[in-house]
C-alpha cells in the first residue's frame, strides 16, 4: 500500500514476476476493505500518508486483523524515532525509499516464508493442544532433569494434582517399588534405547496406588539432540479388576466344576459302602459284635457324605433352588464344620418356634461358612462365635431396606480384632480385603447369596472389640410339618424294577439292595438301552412297574433325557431320579422334569424302600 502510483506499480510488477499475488492500494480505507475478505502473508506499508495520516495505524489494525501476516513499513524519510516505533508493532523490516527489486522481492520471499511458518507453528500448536487435551490417557511432557513441562487434563484428573503445582517439578508419582525399573528405562532412552511400553503402578496425590499402562519417548530437536521425555499414562485400574474379576470367576467356575465333579464320583462309591453294609446288617442281629462294627462304619460314611454335600455348596451358582424348611439344621451343622481343627468354640441361641423360610440350603450353608471362616480369622488366638437367630417383625417405618413383613434375624457375633470404619462400607465389595491371601469373595458372595433371597446383610463392628454380621430372611408362610421319628424298618415291596445307571459297582449293590426288598430287577447301562428294555417288555406284556434312572451317564444318555423318551413312550410310567449331585435343581423340582419320585446318592436300603413303596402307591 502505497499513495505514490508509480511505486505501487513498480512493487507490483516486480513481486509478481518473482511469482506472488499481488493486490496493490492507494488509501488505508482500501486497503481494510481487501484485508477483510483476503487473507495476506505479507503487507508492504508506506509510513506517511497524505491527509496526516500514520501508517503505524494501518499496522496495528493488521496485526489485530491478519497476525500471522507479516509487514514490511517503506518510508522516504526514516528516523530514529519511526524505526524504534516500528519495533514496537513487531514489523518485520523497514525499508528507506528508493527500495531496489532485487531488495524488495528478498525481503517479501523472507517474511512470506516466516508467515508461513509462524501459521504452521500456530497450527500444530493447536493440534499439539487438541491431541492431548481430549486425549483421555495422562500425559507429561518433561525436560531431561525431570522437572514438569507440561501435563495434560487427564493426567490432572487421574492423579489428583492442578498443573500448577507440577510445572518446573518433578512430581512424585513413582512408588519406590518402581523407582530402580523407572530410572533404568530413562537411561535406556537417554542412551538411544527402546523403551517397551509396560503395565505398572503409579501414586496419585493422595498416595493411592493406581495400575497404569505407560508408554515413553524421547522428543529430540532437529539436530537429533535430545530435549524432552513424554510420558504417556492411561489408567487402568479398573481393566485390571475386571479382569481379576474375570480370572476369578473362570477359576471359581473351575473349582466348582472340579468339586461338583470329585463329590459325584465320592457319592457312588460311598453308595456302594452304605448299600453294603445296608445288605450285612439285615442278615446279623443287633447284638452282634459285627454289627455293632457296621453300624460304626456306617455313620463314618453318613458324615463323608456330609462332606460331600459342602464340597457341592462350591460347585453351586446362579439362582437358588428354593425349598422350605428349617434353618436351624444349617445353622449349626456349617458352623460347626468350619470349626473343626479350629482353637474357636461356638454358642447358639436358637428358639424352638423359629419360622421357617424359603431357602437354597447348599447356598444358605455357604453364607454361614464364610461369615463363621472371617470371624475364626478375626481371632488367631481363639475365642468364641455366638449364633443368634430369633423371629422379628419388620414394620414399614423401619430403617432397614426390606419390605414390611416376617423375618429371621440371624446374627453371627465374634471377638476379634474388629473392622475400622474406612473399611466397613467396602466389605461387601468384590475382591475388596484387608488379608494377605485372601480373595475378597467371601463376603460378597455372602451378600449376592442373601439379596437373591430377598433378604438383607448389614453389620456392625468396633476396632479391638469384634464384629457382629446380622442377616434378615423372610419369614415363609408355609408350614412344614415335624417328621415323626421312624423305627429304623425296612419296608418290602414286589413288582419290575428297571435300574439305570453306567457304574458296575452301583448296579450290583443296588440290584441286590432291590432283590432284598422283594423286586425283580434289570439294568441298563445308559437311558437309550433303558428305553429299549422299556419298549421290549412293554410290548411283551410284561412291563415295568418303575425305573430307577440314574441324572448323569458320561458318554451317554442320562436321566434327564431319557425320562423325556420314556414318557413319550408310556405317559404313566413311574420314575425315581438318582444322582450323585445331590444338589442339582432336577433332584430339588423332581416332578417338573416328569420324575415321580427321587433318591439322592448316596442311601440305604431304608432310605430306598420307603421311596419305592412311595411312588408304587401312587395311581
Amino acid at each position: 500500500m502505497d499513495d505514490e502510483e508509480s511505486i505501487r506499480f513498480s512493487f507490483q510488477k516486480f513481486l509478481t514476476n518473482a511469482g506472488f499475488e499481488v493486490a496493490a492500494v492507494s488509501h488505508p480505507s482500501e486497503a481494510k476493505k481487501i484485508l477483510a475478505s483476503n487473507e495476506f502473508d505479507v503487507a508492504v506499508v508506506d509510513r506517511i500518508f497524505p491527509e496526516g495520516q500514520d501508517g503505524l495505524d494501518l499496522v496495528k489494525y493488521i496485526k489485530d486483523a491478519q497476525p500471522f501476516c507479516q509487514i514490511i513499513l517503506i518510508s522516504a524519510y526514516p528516523t530514529f524515532k519511526s524505526a524504534a516505533e516500528t519495533l514496537k508493532y513487531e514489523a518485520f523490516a523497514y525499508l528507506t525509499k528508493p527500495v531496489k527489486r532485487e531488495e524488495i522481492c528478498k525481503v517479501v520471499g523472507e517474511a512470506a516464508r516466516k508467515s508461513r511458518v509462524v501459521r504452521d507453528l500456530k497450527y500444530h500448536d493447536a493440534l499439539f493442544y487438541s491431541l492431548f487435551g481430549s486425549s483421555l490417557s495422562g500425559i507429561v511432557i518433561c525436560d531431561l532433569q525431570g522437572r514438569t513441562e507440561f501435563v495434560n487434563p487427564a493426567f490432572t484428573k487421574i492423579f489428583g494434582y492442578e498443573k500448577e503445582e507440577v510445572l518446573g517439578r518433578c512430581i512424585p508419582y513413582v512408588p519406590d517399588s518402581d523407582l530402580k525399573k523407572t530410572e533404568s528405562e530413562i537411561k535406556d532412552l537417554l542412551d538411544g534405547k527402546p523403551v517397551p511400553h509396560r503395565e505398572t503402578q503409579r501414586l496419585t496425590k493422595d498416595g493411592k496406588i493406581i495400575e497404569v499402562s505407560q508408554n515413553i519417548f524421547l522428543c529430540r530437536d532437529r539436530e537429533g539432540h535430545p530435549i524432552s521425555i513424554i510420558v504417556i499414562l492411561q489408567d487402568i485400574t479398573e481393566q485390571k479388576k475386571m479382569e481379576a474379576q474375570l480370572q476369578q470367576a473362570q477359576k471359581m467356575e473351575a473349582i466348582g466344576t472340579l468339586a461338583g465333579g470329585i463329590a459325584h464320583d465320592f457319592n457312588n462309591i460311598l453308595l456302594v459302602i452304605l448299600g453294603n453294609i445296608s445288605l450285612a446288617k439285615i442278615r446279623l442281629s443287633p447284638e452282634e459284635e459285627v454289627f455293632k462294627r457296621l453300624e460304626e462304619a456306617e455313620k463314618a460314611s453318613l458324615r463323608a457324605r456330609d462332606l460331600t454335600q459342602q464340597l457341592l455348596t462350591f460347585s453351586q451358582e446362579g439362582a437358588p433352588v428354593k425349598k422350605t424348611g428349617s434353618i436351624v439344621e444349617i445353622l449349626k451343622d456349617s458352623a460347626m464344620f468350619v470349626l473343626r481343627g479350629s482353637n474357636v468354640r461356638c454358642q447358639f441361641f436358637i428358639p424352638d418356634d423359629l419360622w421357617t423360610v424359603e431357602m437354597d440350603e447348599g447356598q444358605m450353608s455357604q453364607v454361614i461358612n464364610n461369615l463363621v471362616i472371617n470371624a475364626i480369622e478375626a481371632m488367631p488366638e481363639g475365642g468364641m462365635i455366638k449364633v443368634k437367630a430369633e423371629n422379628i417383625t419388620v414394620e414399614k417405618e423401619k430403617v432397614l431396606p426390606l419390605k414390611a413383613g416376617k423375618y429371621i434375624k440371624i446374627s453371627i457375633e465374634d471377638q476379634g480384632t474388629g473392622i475400622s470404619k474406612e473399611h466397613l462400607p467396602k466389605i461387601f465389595d468384590p475382591y475388596f480385603t484387608t488379608k494377605q491371601k485372601g480373595s475378597g469373595l467371601g463376603l460378597a458372595t455372602a451378600y449376592s447369596i442373601v439379596k437373591r433371597h430377598d433378604g438383607y446383610i448389614s453389620v456392625e463392628s468396633k476396632l479391638g472389640v469384634g464384629t457382629t454380621f446380622y442377616i434378615y430372611l423372610p419369614a415363609s408362610e408355609k408350614r412344614v410339618p415335624k417328621r415323626k421319628a421312624k423305627k429304623d424298618e425296612i419296608l418290602s415291596g414286589e413288582g419290575k424294577v428297571l435300574l439305570m445307571d453306567d457304574d458296575e459297582a452301583i448296579r450290583k449293590v443296588a440290584g441286590n439292595m432291590l432283590k432284598h426288598l422283594g423286586y425283580e430287577v434289570e439294568f441298563a447301562e445308559e437311558g437309550a438301552q433303558a428305553i429299549e428294555l422299556y419298549k421290549k417288555a412293554r410290548e411283551s406284556g410284561d412291563p415295568f412297574d418303575l425305573v430307577i434312572l440314574d441324572l448323569t451317564v458320561p458318554g451317554g444318555m442320562g436321566g434327564k433325557e431319557a425320562i423325556k423318551r420314556l414318557r413319550e413312550v408310556d405317559p404313566g410310567v413311574k420314575a425315581i431320579v438318582s444322582s450323585g449331585y445331590s444338589n442339582d435343581p432336577i433332584i430339588a423340582e423332581f416332578k417338573k422334569y416328569g420324575f415321580s419320585g427321587v433318591v439322592a446318592k448316596p442311601y440305604k436300603i431304608k432310605e430306598l424302600s420307603e421311596e419305592l413303596r412311595k411312588v408304587m402307591m401312587v395311581e
